[in-house]
């Protein structure tokens, strides 16, 4: 069974394909070939809201790293080719409690299925 992952702040380049990596917070037991399936919103949803399912991905790689690490190549795969790897620190850190930009992240990458 997929395991559910919320994509509310990246669910337009989901739809798109355009994004085919994320880093989290945590996660830190995927593998590969481990199947997700990636949703609107997963926790926090209000009594009766549904869970709105996108698509399925299957994860290809996953590794540790500094969140600082991520480079121009990698902030497109996430999703947004506008920003610089700066930019992208700034948005990830804001919409994460207590993250900075040495912080650990798990780097996921993913295929559609």
């Amino acid at each position: 069974m997929a395991r559910l992952m919320s994509v509310s702040l990246t669910e337009a380049q989901v739809v798109a394909r355009t994004k085919d990596v994320t880093r989290r917070m945590g996660w830190l037991i995927l593998k590969p070939g481990d199947r997700l399936t990636l949703c609107r919103k997963v926790m926090g949803r209000r009594k009766g809201e549904p869970l709105v399912r996108i698509t399925d991905v299957e994860v290809v790689s996953v590794r540790r790293e500094p969140l600082n690490h991520i480079d121009l190549d990698d902030v497109a795969r996430e999703g947004f080719p506008e920003l610089t790897p700066d930019e992208f620190l700034r948005f990830f850190c804001d919409s994460h409690k207590g993250c900075r930009p040495d912080s650990m992240v798990t780097r996921i990458e993913w295929r559609y299925v």
